[in-house]
């Protein structure tokens, strides 16, 4: 990769994602794409160049492909789980209609295309304990739906056009600079903010719901090394399975509780959320990502939280 455009560069990973890319590689390799009304701020802006680019209009990534030699996309645009179940039409819009306006980019510009998968791409049906890198997915939610499409159509361009597309399905994500965007699995980032407040934590997600989680620095590794690894080794491409922590309210409640005592907690469990987290796997298999690429985490959970405790305290009080 040598100049990169990250689409959706003010989202909760994009935003991040975006500036180690610019550490790694030097900020005027890597364009921050976005939408109006919302441009990159603070260093996000300063650090190098940001062009509009609504992955809906194919014209404007053409435009910004070509102005930056782009070699590489990452494909951040998406709506997220409980958003998308109240907007079917608008995530299909963006995450599939999208997806082919930057896949037929790369294919006429020969870039590389990385657009990530999810846990959501599983359905009931699949098997929740350690749940394959190949099995049956059937998602019940239009994010689902839409994850299984791009990784089937990321792969169609791969063996069609030859276009190096990549992808991770990536558990929830948890981190201390982006705050949540109406995810299932933002209730692990939400707890945190109460915990550093003083706050009671209302919980969403009903005790015994064990659900997939990675730290931010650990997905942003986990996008970056998948995009540098060798082709030759990579049997799979999208999606892989990747895998960190696996826990349930209650767990992530105690360990809170070894550095915030006084730190209370209360179930009032979301219908939808909970639909939805029930139909997703309590725990990823990762060993092909293991194998092809050499993936392997750097955070489990208690490591986790004493970063993210130490963080948002210098941010918040």
């Amino acid at each position: 990769m040598k100049n990169i455009l990250v689409i959706g560069s003010t989202g909760q990973i994009g935003s991040e994602l975006t500036m180690e890319l610019r550490r790694r590689y030097g900020g005027g390799h890597v364009v921050a794409g976005y939408i109006l009304p919302a441009p990159p701020m603070g260093e996000l802006k300063d650090s190098g160049p940001s062009e509009v680019v609504d992955i809906t209009c194919p014209d404007m990534i053409l435009d910004v492909v070509k102005k930056y030699k782009i070699d590489a996309i990452y494909n951040l645009a998406a709506l997220l789980s409980v958003v998308a179940e109240s907007k079917p039409q608008l995530a299909w819009h963006i995450g599939i209609d999208g997806l082919f306006n930057v896949l037929e980019v790369a294919r006429h510009y020969q870039c590389a295309v990385f657009t990530p998968s999810s846990i959501g791409s599983f359905g009931a049906s699949t098997p929740h304990k350690m749940t394959p890198q190949d099995t049956i997915q059937r998602p019940s939610t239009m994010y689902g739906v839409t994850k299984v499409t791009t990784e089937l159509v990321s792969d169609y361009y791969f063996h069609k056009y030859g276009v190096d597309t990549r992808a991770v399905r990536f558990p929830g994500i948890i981190s201390n600079v982006t705050p949540p965007g109406g995810g299932t699995t933002d209730y692990a980032v939400d707890i945190y903010y109460s915990a550093v407040r003083g706050e009671e934590f209302v919980c969403p997600i009903a005790e015994g719901t064990l659900m997939d989680m990675m730290y931010m620095p650990d997905a942003l590794h986990a996008a970056i090394s998948l995009m540098e690894a060798d082709p030759k080794r990579l049997v799979h491409r999208n999606a892989f399975n990747i895998a960190s922590m696996s826990f349930g309210p209650e767990t992530i409640y105690a360990e809170i509780k070894k550095h915030v005592p006084s730190f209370k907690m209360r179930y009032e469990v979301d219908p939808l959320k909970q639909a939805i987290a029930d139909s997703w796997p309590d725990r990823m298999d990762d060993a092909c990502a293991r194998e092809e690429w050499g993936w392997q985490p750097q955070y489990d959970l208690p490591r986790m939280t004493a970063d993210m405790l130490e963080k948002l305290r210098a941010r918040l009080l």
